[in-house]
């Protein structure tokens, strides 16, 4: 491997890949990371101990395939199943973007007033929003490994999982976050010391899609 994107890594290592997380990368890089290929790296580093990989399946056949073919890769895979919530555009996930389709269909619709009032009526109602968090799961990996493993390497730029870093700082052990650019949490570069924060698109150029089609995304 190029020496650029060689990982120091100290003592036995484990791999902690918030799949979900990963997918929606592709907005702000402009290609999708291959897994397969991610695979691949981690296998040439002789500390890595496991490779986990966390995604939630839905009843789509192309998510249940999708997640047998990451086990026959050689991921351990966890996954449960995906929730759907029901969500009222009024509420505090889609408040801003509701406020501004109401307010566009306001000031330039050319709908007659009883129309924009209809369309208005609909955005009222609720829809259900596919929710499938790993968080504890994760948390609970971590724990099980902390008499084993001196690294830990996790894909998510989530800043919650900043308790859980601080914890492993203290316990003298390595923690290597992987994010893509927009993505890291505020509270993960409030830790001033005893964390590693590495772009995936720094890792190696190879691990991304080449025009393959999108999967079913499960969470």
């Amino acid at each position: 491997m190029d020496k650029k994107q060689v990982l120091k890594l100290k003592g036995k290592t484990a791999v902690f890949i918030d799949w979900a997380n990963v997918y929606g990368w592709k907005k702000s890089l402009k290609k999708e990371v291959d897994p397969e290929k991610l695979f691949g790296y981690f296998k040439k580093y002789p500390q890595v101990e496991e490779i986990n990989f966390y995604y939630g399946k839905d009843k789509h056949p192309k998510s249940k395939q999708f997640l047998k073919k990451m086990e026959e890769v050689g991921f351990r895979v966890i996954s449960k199943e995906v929730k759907y919530i029901p969500v009222s555009l009024d509420s505090s996930h889609f408040r801003n973007i509701a406020k501004e389709v109401k307010t566009s269909l306001i000031a330039t619709s050319t709908l007659k007033t009883e129309e924009v009032e209809q369309l208005l009526q609909i955005l009222s109602k609720k829809i259900l929003r596919r929710k499938c968090d790993f968080d504890i799961e994760i948390v609970m990996d971590v724990y099980r490994c902390l008499q084993t493993i001196d690294t830990y390497i996790l894909f998510s730029g989530d800043g919650d999982f900043a308790p859980l870093y601080n914890l492993l700082i203290r316990l003298k052990k390595q923690v290597i976050i992987i994010f893509a650019h927009g993505h890291l949490g505020k509270e993960i570069y409030q830790i001033k010391q005893g964390i590693f924060t590495k772009a995936v698109d720094k890792l190696n150029m190879d691990l991304f899609r080449k025009n393959t089609p999108p999967v079913s995304r499960g969470a």
